[in-house]
C-alpha cells in the first residue's frame, strides 16, 4: 500500500518537444533565449532537481496522508480548513504580512531559516505609494 505517498525515486518531467531557437551551430542562441532560459526549457539536469523543488509540498502531503492514518480522515481535513481560513486573513496590500497564524499552524514559528534573516522589510525592494498600491489590487489604476 502506498498510502498515497510520493515516490522516492524522483521521476523527471520532461517536455517531449523541445521549441529551442537554434543558432547555426546547433545550440540555443543566448541573445534570443538569454543564457538561463535554454535550461529551463530542457529540463531538470538531475534526477533529484524536481524533488528539492517539491519538497515541502511532498512533506506537507506524506504529513497529511500519516495524520489521516493515525488520526482519521476529520484531523487533516481540520488543518485544512484552519490553513484555509489562516490564508484569507490579510492585511493592506502595501503592508507587509509575517504570516504568523499560518506558521503557528504548520509548526514553522520555532524554526529559524534563511527567510526570517533575509526577508526582512527593511530590505525588501518592494515600496510604493499606498494609495496606488491598493488601486492597482483593486483593478482601478
Amino acid at each position: 500500500m502506498s498510502f498515497g505517498l510520493p515516490p522516492l525515486k524522483a521521476k523527471p518531467e520532461v517536455a517531449e518537444q523541445f521549441n529551442i531557437k537554434e543558432d547555426i551551430y546547433g545550440i540555443p542562441n543566448p541573445m534570443i533565449s538569454g543564457l538561463s532560459g535554454t535550461r529551463q526549457k530542457i529540463g531538470y539536469s538531475h534526477p533529484l532537481e524536481a524533488s528539492v523543488l517539491n519538497h515541502k509540498k511532498n512533506e506537507e502531503r506524506m504529513n497529511m496522508v500519516l495524520l489521516r492514518n493515525s488520526q482519521g480522515l476529520h484531523a487533516p481535513l481540520r488543518l485544512a480548513m484552519e490553513l484555509k481560513a489562516a490564508g484569507k486573513i490579510g492585511r493592506l496590500p502595501f503592508l507587509p504580512s509575517s504570516n504568523i497564524m499560518r506558521d503557528v499552524i504548520l509548526g514553522r514559528d520555532e524554526e529559524i531559516g534563511f527567510e526570517d534573516i533575509l526577508n526582512t522589510p527593511e530590505f525588501r525592494e518592494q515600496m510604493g505609494q499606498p494609495h496606488a498600491v491598493i488601486e492597482k489590487s483593486l483593478g482601478i489604476l
